[in-house]
């Protein structure tokens, strides 16, 4: 069930919206450059610098924080967040903040991050994914106001969402200003599908009643956050200049940047709301393949058979391809050097195409086929579905047509609710 159409307006108060690597080799200032979108870091130095002139300033961002530049010879080109501001006269930036995955991006999900030291400026790079998932108050120590630089997925279980949300609580404890650099939700912002959160399972995947696909950008998302559900902070939004909500990243003319080891293409985001899901099985999701999170498979699976089980749905916008492929050194460990056989998901219309059903009916049918060799990794699937209903109902037996009714109501409350948040037509 997809929710589109919405009639979109800004709002919020004036105050919030204003102004229209370390631990590997750092990106050498290279384009090309985007013509027609700025996202939030070039609005900021473009025309909003008064929230951060005079200040010591934090940022919490990684490899994906890159904004317009010059080079030595004058000509634009793509820069590190880090540098722009490092370089900038108006303000000091005096301390980074990384999240999962690292500052450089290419640590495997879930493994701990230390804290260490930018090569290129010195500045110390304080972990949020180690002993701590937000900026201590000993880590704000000499900061003014924290910005947030880093590009999202789209979806409710990529943790970068949490780690602002968690930033922006900190930075309201301490007193001081959290502001967030936007930049594009990936799948575009008409689309919100799949099962709202209970909170009663809120995890680091996932802290509030959000759905698996939630059409916000980054910034949109604080906004919510800060009205919804009681995060005190001065909190600003830089929006971007030329972005809308049905545009996707490959229409938007920026360049894609990895946000994390398991997410090297648009393509790959654009299946991972559903296929994410996987995650909470003993299934293959393709880590440490060329496609990850864009087919899905396990040795004793016959992809065939079940790409023409799922094809038989007749799915709007997708279509099912029996694939075979070979988890290299995977981040997940499972089958691990082993051949997998299953499906690739293969997106035909991005205007109707909902991942989250094509995923539940894979999940529905593969466990059908799978017998004694089905494995559910609870709590795990129960965190990423926001619920334990759905693994309950795939159990019962039902079908994925009463799976997805069960969603309706509190996605149509959310897409409503959501509305004044939105910063973007």
């Amino acid at each position: 069930m997809a929710i589109s159409g919405i009639l979109l307006t800004c709002g919020g108060s004036d105050s919030e919206a204003l102004g229209s690597r370390a631990d590997t080799p750092q990106p050498e200032p290279s384009g090309p450059v985007a013509a027609g979108i700025a996202v939030g870091i070039d609005v900021l130095l473009r025309d909003s610098l008064q929230l951060v002139r005079g200040k010591r300033v934090g940022l919490v961002t990684n490899q994906t924080g890159l904004g317009i530049g010059r080079t030595a010879a004058g000509a634009d080109s793509l820069m590190r967040t880090v540098d722009l501001l490092h370089d900038h006269h108006d303000f000091d930036l005096v301390a980074l903040y990384s999240p999962e995955h690292g500052l450089s991006g290419v640590v495997n999900a879930g493994e701990r991050i230390a804290t260490a030291r930018d090569e290129r400026t010195g500045l110390p790079i304080y972990s949020m994914y180690g002993e701590t998932k937000e900026p201590l108050p000993g880590m704000l120590e000499g900061v003014d106001v924290l910005l947030f630089d880093i590009q999202d997925v789209g979806a409710r279980y990529y943790t970068y969402v949490w780690t602002m949300a968690l930033s922006m609580r900190a930075a309201g404890a301490a007193g001081i200003p959290f502001v967030v650099l936007d930049r594009p939700n990936p799948i575009g912002g008409a689309l919100v599908q799949g099962n709202v959160l209970d909170t009663a399972y809120a995890s680091f995947i996932g802290l509030y009643p959000v759905p698996m696909r939630h059409g916000m950008t980054v910034g949109e998302v604080a906004r919510m956050v800060r009205g919804e559900w009681s995060v005190e902070a001065d909190l600003h939004v830089v929006p971007m200049d030329g972005w809308r909500r049905d545009m996707w990243y490959d229409a938007t003319g920026l360049v894609w940047t990895p946000p994390s080891p398991n997410m090297p293409s648009v393509e790959s985001s654009t299946h991972y709301p559903g296929t994410c899901l996987f995650e909470g099985t003993n299934l293959s999701v393709g880590r440490g393949t060329e496609r990850p999170f864009q087919w899905i498979g396990a040795p004793w699976l016959d992809g065939a058979e079940l790409a023409e089980r799922l094809n038989a749905y007749a799915l709007p916008g997708v279509r099912f391809e029996s694939a075979t492929f070979t988890p290299n050194k995977p981040g997940d460990v499972k089958w691990p050097s082993t051949e997998v056989h299953g499906v690739r998901f293969v997106m035909t219309d991005a205007s109707v195409y909902d991942p989250i059903t094509a995923a539940v009916a894979a999940l529905v049918e593969a466990k059908r086929m799978a017998g004694a060799n089905w494995k559910w990794i609870v709590p795990h699937i129960d965190q990423l579905a926001g619920t334990d209903r759905l693994r309950r109902m795939i159990d019962e037996g039902r079908t994925v047509a009463e799976i997805a009714a069960t969603w309706e109501e509190p996605l149509a409350a959310f897409a409503q609710k959501r509305e004044s948040y939105l910063l973007y037509r």
